[in-house]
């Protein structure tokens, strides 16, 4: 059996994606499940998929546990590459395709975009990992043995 800290974060991770398809909702008047499988938005379900594993191993095993330490450094890695490393990927994707919009007009290339919404800003990092915290707080009492 899957150890109740995997569904915390899988949890954390589709409250996430669901909290985004419903603001499109919410928005456009559209239910799209694009949003359940895309990457930048609010909230950040990296830091949210993260943060509930780590905060779930912290109640699971204790917060002075290896395993805890272990969980929360890569939570954190996860979220500061969630604002930083792949916003920059999307920031040079905005270049690139402003750069073959203008190449467009002179030759013919394809029209295909790179994916811009890539990254986080430090706010849908901090909603998502509250989130994930929130999250894993539900699940250990729902779930843990």
């Amino acid at each position: 059996m899957l150890h109740p800290s995997f569904w915390a974060a899988l949890l954390g991770w589709l409250v996430a994606q669901t909290a985004k398809m419903t603001a499109c909702l919410i928005e456009s008047r559209r239910l799209d499940f694009s949003y359940m499988v895309s990457t930048g938005g609010m909230p950040s379900a990296h830091s949210a998929m993260a943060a509930s594993l780590a905060t779930s191993l912290g109640l699971c095993e204790g917060f002075d546990s290896a395993v805890f330490a272990l969980a929360a450094a890569f939570a954190v890695v996860v979220m500061f590459d969630a604002q930083s490393v792949r916003k920059a990927a999307g920031e040079q994707a905005k270049v690139l395709n402003q750069i073959v919009d203008e190449l467009l007009h002179e030759h013919h290339l394809s029209e295909s975009k790179l994916k811009e919404l890539l990254g986080h800003t430090r706010l849908e990092v901090l909603i998502g990992c509250i989130v994930g915290i929130f999250t894993a707080m539900a699940a250990f009492r729902f779930i843990h043995p």
